[in-house]
């Protein structure tokens, strides 16, 4: 089943579009596992880091999940899921944009930004100013979750690793928006990214003080290796996180901008009450 070679679309958004379409018309069902990534690739005829880029569309939508060790699943309840996504996109084309978030370790905003960020440098889109806060947890002190099973201890070495992923992921975000301002492409440009000492529930997603963006992060048992030991560990999931939209421009007998409005006091409250920045 090849791709059509006159769609304009890169390959792994037609992959995405035909496991979307399979998944919503319930070829795939909740619960489901799809198969392999070597699989797919050899059914669309493409490289399996096509496939994977596929995967990942479809996880930041909240349709799928990824379970270590066990494969990739269908969702429960695939209709409730908001996809970040679009929306974010949709933010960039404001003059001025602005993004808060709040969570563990700035992974899915990274990916989502991406494509805006690169219309940025081809002149698709032209913000005047964009302005990115960040409060991610501080990984140098203990935390109550995510723990280890055996004694619900905290793990110094969960906390290494995951603040590599989180460097990783918090830093390309800043070099990649202050690269724009370096070239000039946006004439003003800031990020900022504070620490605090409580691990987070939730993650939230304010943008342009417009939309917000709630989900609890759910937690799971799984396997981590340090040093090639395998450690049962609770985590906390932002994969598997559902988001919750509210928006100000929801009608009356809604609260969605009661809702963004306490979103915002939230985020200044915790902004001014904390002073470490995060360091390089």
């Amino acid at each position: 089943m090849a791709l059509d070679p006159d769609d304009p679309r890169p390959p792994y958004v037609q992959v995405a579009n035909a496991l979307r379409a399979a998944i919503l018309t319930k070829v795939f069902k909740a619960g489901d596992k799809l198969p392999s990534r070597a699989e797919l690739a050899k059914k669309y005829e493409v490289a399996p880091m096509t496939v994977q880029n596929a995967l990942r569309e479809l996880r930041d939508e909240g349709l799928i999940v990824s379970r270590q060790g066990s494969g990739v699943f269908v969702r429960e309840r695939t209709e409730r899921p908001v996809g970040l996504r679009p929306h974010i996109e949709r933010a960039f084309d404001a003059e001025h944009v602005t993004i808060d978030f709040s969570g563990f370790s700035g992974e899915t905003l990274q990916g989502v930004m991406q494509e805006p960020l690169d219309k940025i440098r081809i002149g698709r889109l032209t913000p005047a100013s964009i302005n990115i806060r960040m409060l991610v947890p501080d990984t140098s002190q203990p935390w109550a979750i995510p723990c280890q099973v055996e004694d619900l201890q905290d793990s110094p070495g969960f906390r290494k690793r995951m603040d590599e992923i989180m460097r990783r992921h918090t830093l390309a975000i800043v070099d990649n928006v202050q690269e724009l301002g370096d070239l000039g492409l946006v004439k003003d440009v800031s990020v900022e990214i504070k620490v605090h000492r409580a691990a987070p529930l939730f993650k939230l997603y304010l943008l342009n003080n417009e939309e917000a963006f709630f989900g609890f992060y759910p937690v799971r048992e799984h396997v981590i290796r340090f040093d090639g030991d395998p450690k049962p560990i609770y985590d906390l999931v932002g994969k598997e996180a559902i988001l919750f939209h509210h928006s100000v421009t929801d009608d009356d007998t809604s609260t969605g901008s009661q809702y963004v409005e306490q979103a915002r006091m939230w985020f200044d409250s915790m902004w001014g009450t904390v002073s470490t920045e995060y360091k390089r």
